[in-house]
């Protein structure tokens, strides 16, 4: 007779391997507008300072990972972006993991999951966080296809197996009215199905609440961890510590705005928060 699969035993060995704890708070560091993009003012020196300077803030504070992301490169191309923005955020990604080793993870606006993979590996990253992994969508670039069998099949060709995926389900700032009739649960068994490393919750957008039942239902449902993926605070943290892990940006930076910079109060808080959890 097959033995029923501990799903919590499966999901914390996971998370041990990739962060060295059970639950894992993880800091995103939204770096400049890197060179080429319509914000771009700075050069990649400056770039690099302010993205070390943040991720010893969140290692002062006690974060367990780090995230890197290109968020101020708006307006996004979908699912690409240039070889510039490669290239920039790989030197930014080396230098914080010189300067701060911590588990670091990479995301690439929008949906571009091959160049988040590329700029992991020549960085030494340990994780991405991808869009648009299973089921189609519109975002604010417009029609996002599904891309699990490419995507995987470009980690095996470079080399990248090590590298863990975790990808959004039901992704913000999205419609998913042509997926409205398939709930956020078989979303996240078809990234598990499709060998996705974790599943992402998140809320509509930036900063806004995740919906906690839903965090639940998907984390009953799966043997792959469950992280939270925007709209937390230190008060509300509590409320999903069902949770495999958290990602923290808005909350942890000045007057709780993505574009400030992240602010040391407010990150120390978020890590008194989590220390307050109970075991998993």
């Amino acid at each position: 007779m097959t033995q029923p699969v501990d799903r919590d035993s499966v999901r914390a060995q996971t998370v041990r391997d990739l962060f060295g704890v059970r639950r894992a708070l993880i800091g995103m560091i939204h770096v400049g507008a890197l060179p080429g993009t319509p914000s771009a003012r700075h050069d990649l020196d400056a770039l690099v300072g302010t993205a070390i300077e943040e991720a010893r803030i969140y290692q002062t504070a006690g974060f367990d990972a780090l995230m890197v992301e290109n968020m101020h490169d708006r307006p996004y191309l979908n699912r690409t972006a240039g070889p510039e923005i490669t290239a920039a955020l790989t030197a930014i990604g080396r230098e914080v993991r010189r300067e701060v080793p911590l588990p670091l993870g990479v995301q690439v606006l929008a949906g571009a999951n091959r160049e988040a993979l590329a700029v992991a590996l020549a960085c030494g990253a340990s994780f991405v966080r991808c869009e648009g992994f299973v089921f189609a969508h519109v975002a604010d670039e417009g029609l996002m296809n599904a891309d699990a069998g490419e995507l995987l099949r470009y980690r095996k060709a470079i080399g990248a197996d090590g590298i863990r995926v975790f990808a959004d389900i039901k992704k913000k700032h999205s419609a998913h009215a042509i997926t409205s009739d398939v709930d956020i649960v078989t979303t996240a068994l078809a990234a598990q199905f499709s060998l996705a490393d974790g599943v992402i919750v998140t809320g509509v957008a930036t900063g806004e609440p995740t919906d906690r039942d839903q965090v639940l239902a998907v984390r009953g449902a799966v043997t792959i961890p469950v992280l939270v993926g925007s709209g937390l605070t230190p008060d509300t943290l509590k409320d999903y510590a069902g949770a495999d892990g958290f990602i923290v940006g808005s909350a942890a930076k000045r007057d709780g705005s993505w574009w400030n910079p992240v602010d040391p109060a407010r990150a120390a808080a978020f890590s008194a928060a989590h220390a307050k959890l109970e075991p998993a």
